[in-house]
């Protein structure tokens, strides 16, 4: 039997590609997807660990409030926003703005470190993206914060993909 060698740059692309499938499986289903840690992944642990852009959906019509903003991914014990979300974050300031909606954005973190330590991440993540909304002119009385540190992760695993995917902040548009 013939084994395929893939090259590194076809290693990078996997796991953006599981997170991108990820993303699409918990934004279709009505339950976050698990991810299945029994599969080897360890040789993918290495691979480039920038997790795809994901578009922000935001319908801006005042009349309507269905707005729904994609989540920002945060690095290892880091709170500062990634330029790769900065265009999420525009669409989304843009939306609330014209729309009067407000906004209750939740900071996460992975299972590693205390729950204290990852309560205070959470919260410094859901308030960094609460600053770059109001930098960008959305009222300071449409948004607030709250911080699950660990407790709800997005799916359930503890591998660097899983990891990746519970470092974030989430928007509960009302």
């Amino acid at each position: 039997m013939m084994r395929r060698i893939f090259t590194s740059n076809e290693m990078r692309l996997i796991p953006i590609l599981l997170a991108a499938v990820l993303a699409f499986a918990a934004g279709c289903a009505s339950t976050p997807e698990a991810v299945d840690e029994s599969a080897d992944t360890s040789e993918f642990d290495d691979a480039a660990s920038t997790l795809p852009r994901a578009p922000a959906v935001a319908d801006t019509t005042v009349s309507n409030r269905n707005i729904s903003i994609a989540p920002v991914y945060f690095d290892l014990d880091e709170s500062t926003i990634k330029s790769d979300f900065e265009s999420i974050l525009q669409t989304a300031a843009t939306a609330l703005r014209g729309s009067g909606a407000s906004v209750t954005i939740a900071g996460h973190c992975d299972e590693r470190g205390s729950d204290e330590y990852n309560l205070a991440l959470g919260e410094r993540r859901a308030g960094a993206v609460r600053r770059y909304l109001l930098d960008l002119g959305v009222s300071p009385a449409q948004v607030t914060t709250v911080s699950y540190g660990e407790a709800r992760p997005a799916v359930s695993g503890s591998g660097e993909t899983a990891f990746q995917l519970n470092r974030r902040a989430e928007f509960s548009v009302r």
